[in-house]
């Protein structure tokens, strides 16, 4: 997950998905998760994203309602495909956190795409549309 290889942390990546999908093995290291979303390395924010959204199904001990409001700050990254990534996510929260949504609903249409060069601006935009139209079907 930190190697400085990208490609051998992505795949990394994409097994731990493959196993948060069918166990709640990942879930003990939701804390080391969620420093991931601090680290300068968008590479590694993203990760970290990632990972939490897809063990919100197994987040008996409410470790994401603790860390909402900084997962939700990457709606608005500083790196524009860090912010993409964390957007696309968010249902997969919102559905298995149903007491969250309201805070990602809110935080969605509080995001100001306006930080992003002028090409981004339409792509997180319409990202932002698609989840909130995602969101309040659930």
């Amino acid at each position: 997950m930190f190697d400085k290889n990208n490609n051998i942390a992505y795949k990394a990546l994409q097994e731990l998905q493959k196993e948060s999908d069918k166990t709640d093995g990942i879930y003990p290291y939701m804390d080391r998760l969620s420093n991931m979303l601090d680290n300068d390395n968008s590479y590694i924010r993203t990760r970290g994203l990632t990972l939490i959204a897809y063990n919100a199904k197994w987040d008996k001990d409410y470790k994401i309602d603790e860390i909402i409001d900084k997962y939700l700050k990457h709606i608005t990254d500083i790196k524009p495909i860090t912010a993409r990534q964390c957007i696309k996510l968010l249902p997969i929260i919102a559905k298995d956190k149903p007491e969250l949504r309201n805070d990602i609903l809110s935080a969605l249409h509080k995001a100001n795409v306006c930080i992003y060069d002028d090409s981004m601006q339409p792509l997180v935009y319409k990202d932002i549309q698609k989840a909130l139209k995602e969101i309040q079907k659930l």
